[in-house]
């Protein structure tokens, strides 16, 4: 639509100003915000449950009718900045008339098509292979095992078995869905990854940094608590019973890399998982909700808002030396 050089088609280009260059960048990055917002408070969440070729089919549709609608509406406001007139004037409809006609046009919405379609392809698959391993497979940054510091989070949903037993595997089975949804966004807030799903576990993870900063680890337990509590209601009406769930936490070192030969995943192993599992066994004995290592307290920035109490120290299953283990607490 616009031309940085000399314009070889004045009757549909736009020639570059720096005041055209202004109004262009504003309008990009407007429209930017607004299909982002679009996309997390309505398009992704209308279309969650559809199959991934009709989500992408109906999110490329509305999203190409935007972005034609806003092409419409910006180019005459372009056009009335370079010709220095009003945008209602004849000489802006009468370019106006010629553009939309023009392959100008068409080669701007062909281009805007293929970006969006790109876009929309990565998002699906980064959703579900899980954000960040799609990139890290891209890159090859696992191809080669490595050792890394990572934070862990076992979390375990309470009564599951008899849940599953009373709600049958169908029931049981939406049951989760709706669950796990309800904790995507706290996990995503505070910067986690979802390692595996396990049945009615699910295991999320940070690299060391990201979990320890602010407590990020800590604070996404009592994110995603809340995200239920608010839901309370829904569950109870749909199936008769408020689901909760216990949690430990654990930081260590882990050799990651690419595995597997039918099916690719990036793979996690060392002693940390074994411990963190342990860890969040000792919830139900202890009677507790969240239940964390020293090896994470003692490297986390303190903070005001969280206290820790201490439940001595215990002998953990598969590790020689006994672990001292904390309780978080928030303050309200």
């Amino acid at each position: 639509m616009a031309n940085e050089y000399e314009n070889h088609r004045p009757d549909t280009d736009i020639t570059v100003t720096w005041t055209v260059l202004i109004f262009a960048s504003t309008a990009v990055f407007l429209v930017g915000i607004t299909m982002g917002a679009v996309e997390v408070l309505w398009l992704g969440k209308r279309f969650k449950s559809k199959s991934f070729s009709i989500k992408i089919l109906y999110k490329m549709g509305f999203y190409l009718l935007f972005m034609l609608v806003i092409n419409l509406i910006t180019y005459p406001i372009a056009a009335s900045i370079e010709l220095g007139d009003s945008v209602l004037s004849e000489g802006v409809w009468e370019k106006f008339s010629h553009y939309i006609v023009s392959l100008t046009f068409l080669s701007t919405m062909v281009s805007l098509a293929f970006s969006i379609f790109v876009s929309l392809l990565y998002s699906g698959f980064s959703e579900h292979l899980g954000h960040n391993v799609l990139l890290n497979f891209f890159s090859g940054k696992y191809h080669q095992p490595k050792n890394e510091s990572r934070v862990f989070m076992f979390l375990d949903m309470q009564s599951s078995t008899s849940l599953a037993e009373q709600l049958g595997h169908t029931v049981y089975f939406r049951f989760l869905s709706d669950y796990y949804n309800q904790l995507s966004n706290a996990i995503i807030q505070y910067e986690g990854e979802v390692y595996q799903y396990v049945g009615d576990e699910i295991v999320i993870t940070w690299k060391k940094e990201d979990g320890l900063n602010h407590a990020n680890c800590i604070r996404c337990f009592y994110a995603m608590k809340q995200s239920l509590t608010k839901k309370a209601s829904y569950f109870e009406k749909t199936y008769g019973v408020q689901p909760a769930f216990r949690a430990g936490l654990h930081l260590g070192e882990v050799t990651t890399g690419e595995i597997g030969a039918l099916k690719k995943e990036i793979f996690f192993t060392g002693d940390v998982l074994n411990v963190t599992a342990r860890i969040q066994k000792l919830c139900k004995k202890f009677d507790e909700e969240l239940i964390v290592s020293d090896d994470l307290v003692n490297q986390l920035t303190k903070t005001k808002d969280i206290s820790f109490t201490s439940l001595g120290t215990m002998d953990i299953e598969g590790r020689a030396a006994d672990i001292a283990l904390y309780v978080p607490k928030i303050k309200s």
